[in-house]
């Protein structure tokens, strides 16, 4: 809160915010935490970036007249005050120098390797957005480094940042590859007919050409068809082991299977544990819980065992 007038109810805040911010509902949302309402009646950007009101800021009729005055008298000198190049917002940024012959490859998209790099700032964290600039200052590209400082000074080969975006337009400067001997050599032998138009050896290709040189991008497809080729043999093989587990887990679960004899014995048995245990619950005598059958074999037995006696 920079000021605030109680009689009219006006306050003036200050908002370092990002873009996109709704400033309008942020306004009405403090009026609603205060439990009096609130609306926006004004709003001004002081700020953007690194660019603020109090520098470097022009009106468009100093943009008007910097360019009538450059139609009209050749002079770029109020224009240069008035329009700003694009390096001025990036003077934040952390910075990568490149060498001459590695800006124009980066500008068709190649990765920023560690070789190319000439100069390099203090400070440089892995993940940081930095800036690719050139010798001269012109800035190539955005970038998302890959390396700390500390690593680049260690190192001598190896990604230093991922390119996040292309500033520099395409053949800015010279194009610097394929001026190497190999690449020298190749464009002889494609002109001599030992090679195709593309590169590739043919029938009339020396052999000592086709030991040395190593194709690079014949050697990552190979490398991809044999992983695709491979990829149907492991899934089958999983599926076996898979097969094999469920098999033995299958085995180790299952139960010999029991005589029907024994089956019923252990029936009958737990049925009279259950007969015994319901007598002496209910208090009677373990023979007062007993069946008619039973009583009558005991009956039977008593009488044998008096006929016995008596005899």
């Amino acid at each position: 809160m920079i000021e605030y007038d109680p009689e009219r109810r006006l306050g003036i805040f200050w908002v370092s915010c990002e873009a996109g911010t709704y400033i309008r509902t942020l306004c009405v949302h403090l009026g609603l935490l205060l439990g009096v309402g609130g609306q926006m009646q004004e709003l001004r950007r002081v700020r953007s970036g690194v660019m603020s009101e109090k520098d470097h800021m022009v009106t468009m009729h100093d943009v008007l007249d910097a360019q009538w005055l450059y139609d009209n008298h050749k002079d770029e000198s109020y224009l240069r005050r008035v329009v700003y190049p694009l390096e001025k917002l990036l003077t934040s940024h952390k910075r990568l120098v490149m060498k001459d012959s590695a800006v124009n490859a980066i500008c068709y998209g190649a990765k920023i390797m560690l070789p190319g790099v000439l100069r390099y700032e203090d400070g440089i964290e892995v993940n940081q957005e930095i800036v690719v600039i050139t010798t001269k200052g012109e800035a190539i590209c955005m970038a998302i480094a890959l390396m700390t400082t500390a690593v680049i000074s260690t190192c001598d080969h190896g990604i230093v940042a991922k390119i996040k975006r292309v500033i520099m337009e395409r053949d800015t400067y010279p194009r610097k590859w394929g001026l190497g001997p190999k690449a020298s050599q190749k464009k002889l032998m494609i002109k001599q007919g030992l090679l195709d138009k593309h590169g590739k050896p043919t029938d009339s290709t020396p052999a000592t050409w086709k030991q040395e040189y190593v194709d690079y991008s014949e050697s990552a497809k190979k490398e991809v068809v044999a992983e695709v080729v491979k990829a149907p043999q492991v899934v089958a093989e999983a599926a076996k082991t898979a097969k094999r587990k469920r098999e033995s887990e299958s085995e180790s679960d299952e139960t010999p299977p029991a005589a029907p004899q024994l089956i019923k014995k252990e029936k009958k048995k737990s049925k009279k544990d259950k007969k015994a245990k319901a007598g002496l619950e209910s208090g009677a005598e373990p023979g007062d819980g007993d069946s008619d059958t039973t009583k009558k074999k005991k009956k039977k037995k008593k009488a044998k065992e008096v006929e016995l006696v008596s005899e």
